[in-house]
């Protein structure tokens, strides 16, 4: 019985996740967030512009590789130089691994020299779920329009390991470079990896 149950249970689950999940080549799905420094903030505030989600927990190793490194901060700053918006956003629910308020998740920025445009706090994960955010970091890319062009992992190496960064194909980056030149993404989706978000049960 319990075997009926889950399978159940996953048929009637799947269709709403597949529904939240963003659509690459589809309009990007519109929300509206508290930033960690209390202010609120639309993704239509951002029309005109390309926008980047990066999920984040800052005690997962994969983002501690990325943030280490200094791989996520030269990305960052590259991108918002051109006239990017970065948007870091925490979808760890209060008690779980990588929650923060928001005077931390500054404090971190901070020390990690981190240069996201905002930092936006989603503790009750609608956000995330609204995205289908899997792992930290996740990675997405919306062009001018709102169209979602991008979504995965922010390169191809699926490793803690700093010394694969190098080695890797830097997907995002990849992406930007191609919406800044007018082109189409060519790898629009691919495979995030790294911790699972820390969602409220």
């Amino acid at each position: 019985m319990k075997i009926i149950r889950r399978i159940l249970l996953a048929l009637l689950i799947a269709p709403a996740l597949a529904h939240a999940a963003a659509t690459v080549d589809a309009p990007a799905p519109a929300f509206t967030a508290t930033t960690a420094d209390g202010k609120t903030i639309s993704l239509a505030d951002f029309k005109g512009r390309t926008v980047v989600l990066e999920w984040t927990n800052h005690d997962c190793p994969y983002v501690k590789k990325h943030y280490g490194s200094g791989n996520m901060q030269s990305q960052q700053k590259a991108a918002t130089a051109k006239g990017v918006v970065w948007l870091q956003v925490i979808s760890s629910a209060p008690g779980q691994q990588g929650y923060v308020d928001g005077a931390a998740a500054a404090r971190l920025n901070a020390e990690r020299g981190a240069a996201p445009t905002a930092t936006l706090l989603d503790p009750k994960g609608d956000l995330g779920r609204l995205y289908g955010a899997q792992t930290t970091p996740h990675m997405y890319v919306i062009k001018a329009d709102g169209t979602l062009v991008y979504k995965g992992g922010i390169d191809s190496l699926a490793t803690t390991d700093k010394a694969d960064i190098s080695k890797a194909e830097p997907y995002v980056a990849e992406a930007l470079a191609a919406v800044a030149a007018g082109r189409k993404v060519e790898k629009a989706s691919t495979r995030p990896y790294g911790c699972s978000v820390k969602y409220a049960s």
